[in-house]
């Protein structure tokens, strides 16, 4: 049976998905950089590989973030995030990625408030099923 991912592995690699995405850089840029294969970086993001102190220092430089950065809002109980339920997991993919950007760029405040209605009316809540 394969070990599961450790909870904070997941969340770091979160993290560095998010930032990675953020400023626009591809897994291979990245890999690159660090001196390791995008596949690396793949299994970094999925917390399937622990990141070493100085490869998660150098990470942090080339990103232009401190190491602090990737430990950011991990939950005191060290559980995995959930991307209905946790901002930065939602934001690490390429949908929550692409929504968020989409969205910023909406002018109109009216506008901004009706999307979020939509998607409100849009959402399943688990808790009336």
């Amino acid at each position: 049976m394969p070990k599961s991912p450790d909870p904070i592995d997941v969340h770091v690699g979160a993290r560095l998905r998010f930032r990675r995405m953020a400023i626009g850089m591809s897994q291979e840029a990245l890999g690159e950089r660090l001196g390791v294969t995008f596949q690396q970086i793949q299994k970094y993001e999925k917390g399937l590989n622990r990141i070493g102190a100085a490869r998660l220092y150098m990470m942090g430089r080339v990103m232009n973030v401190p190491v602090a950065y990737f430990f950011e809002d991990l939950p005191e109980s060290g559980c995995a995030d959930d991307p209905a339920a946790s901002p930065i997991a939602f934001l690490s993919t390429p949908e929550g990625l692409q929504l968020n950007l989409a969205f910023a760029r909406i002018a109109d405040a009216d506008t901004r408030r009706k999307v979020v209605e939509l998607v409100r009316a849009l959402a399943v809540d688990p808790d009336a099923q």
